[in-house]
């Protein structure tokens, strides 16, 4: 099948890439001509692993292809895979989506997050929303836990489908309406849980629980299941901000309340601030205490800085006059107030206090005896729960960490 992707983000790339390693002919636009340059060059500059091989062996087999702009032709499906960021309302911006579709010579198939409703607007419009999750979007492409494939012709939603064979997902059929709601009440629901446990550990700080107990016990229960039950400074990225306001303004449209999710998302807002409430409560007073930071992006297994809670601490850290220096395997410029350095070691120099904002499996794994050693005031203030607390311990930090 002749497949045209438009967007060359984490979704548009890893679905054209990863469309192009099944087989299919693909071609992926972007009016940002610089990336589609060095994507045509073979460059990746997203952190996800896989893509960047995928995209080599697509190139030099000849089965993917870059080009400038947000139309195409002679394709057979176009994908529309662009940003529909949120308005200040809360509601997505269609702009970029309408372009694409107001565009297309072909039938498209919506994989960007759009409002309920959306794809019905399109005469022919498929809903095929993606669940991809950034650090894993290459393995979530291609062994998916469900396809899900909106449409009001049955022939085509299953000619969709089928460009999915081989990954061996079941495949849920049904209308664009319920084919979008599907993305956004799965993402909503992972906020909804990110933030219970959030909670769950104030609890646990209150009473004196270990809330690595409480979540233990609770991920054995297979009714609520083992994921978004870890503890940190809030949820962030592309995706759960954006889709926790989106579906909130559809209700409200809608005449509806939906008290859940607004609960969710402002147990979210004021989890960077306790953040610094409890470092102010262990440390003193912020003004020219200098802050040690292990972690900018957002998450894990990524280089996106998008609605990082660890950049809204960092934030509030400044204005309480912080000095800070950051260490993240992943972002290499200074940020505004916040000088990047090359490694943990340097980060740590002098520090009166060490702050964990992202779980990146590698601080698990630092010489904690030199880094203790490196510091002005061996204090550490785990926020992910991520570091060894014997080892830590042991080598001479006094240490904090959420939810104990």
């Amino acid at each position: 099948m002749r497949i045209g992707v438009i967007g060359a983000g984490y979704v548009g790339l890893t679905t054209a890439a990863c469309f192009a390693h099944l087989g299919h002919h693909v071609v992926c636009a972007d009016v940002d001509e610089a990336k589609i340059a060095a994507l045509t060059a073979g460059e990746v500059a997203l952190h996800e692993p896989g893509l960047a091989e995928l995209v080599a062996e697509g190139l030099a087999g000849g089965g993917l292809r870059f080009a400038p702009g947000s139309a195409l032709s002679d394709v057979d499906y176009v994908f529309v895979c662009v940003p529909t960021p949120a308005g200040d309302d809360g509601e997505a911006d269609l702009s970029a989506v309408e372009d694409v579709v107001a565009r297309a010579s072909a039938p498209v198939v919506l994989k960007s997050t759009v409002p309920v409703g959306t794809a019905a607007r399109y005469p022919g419009a498929v809903s095929n929303p993606e669940f991809l999750r950034e650090g894993r979007a290459v393995e979530d492409f291609l062994r998916p836990q469900r396809i899900v494939v909106g449409a009001q012709d049955e022939r085509r939603a299953r000619e969709v489908a089928g460009l999915y064979a081989g990954t061996g997902a079941p495949v849920v059929l049904t209308d664009t309406t319920s084919a979008e709601l599907v993305k956004y009440a799965s993402n909503c629901f992972l906020a909804l849980k990110l933030s219970y446990v959030n909670t769950i550990a104030e609890l646990c700080e209150e009473f004196g629980a270990d809330v690595g107990g409480v979540t233990e016990g609770m991920r054995l229960d297979d009714r609520i299941g083992a994921s978004c039950l870890a503890p940190g400074p809030g949820w962030g990225g592309s995706c759960l901000p954006k889709d926790t306001l989106a579906l909130l303004a559809t209700a409200r449209s809608a005449g509806l309340g939906f008290a859940t999710l607004e609960a969710a998302i402002s147990t979210n807002r004021r989890q960077p601030q306790r953040v610094a409430d409890r470092l102010r409560a262990e440390v003193g007073d912020l003004a020219g205490t200098r802050i040690a930071v292990l972690g900018l992006t957002f998450k894990a297994g990524t280089n996106d800085l998008r609605d990082s809670p660890a950049l809204v601490v960092a934030e509030i850290l400044l204005r309480e006059g912080a000095v800070l220096r950051a260490y993240d395997p992943c972002v290499t410029r200074d940020r505004p107030g916040i000088a990047v350095v090359g490694s943990a070691a340097e980060a740590v120099q002098d520090a009166d206090a060490v702050l964990v904002l992202t779980e990146w499996p590698e601080f698990a794994e630092l010489d904690w005896p030199d880094l203790a050693a490196r510091t002005r005031t061996p204090f550490l203030f785990d926020t992910r729960n991520v570091v060894p607390r014997d080892e830590v311990v042991e080598a001479g930090f006094r240490l904090v960490t959420t939810g104990r």
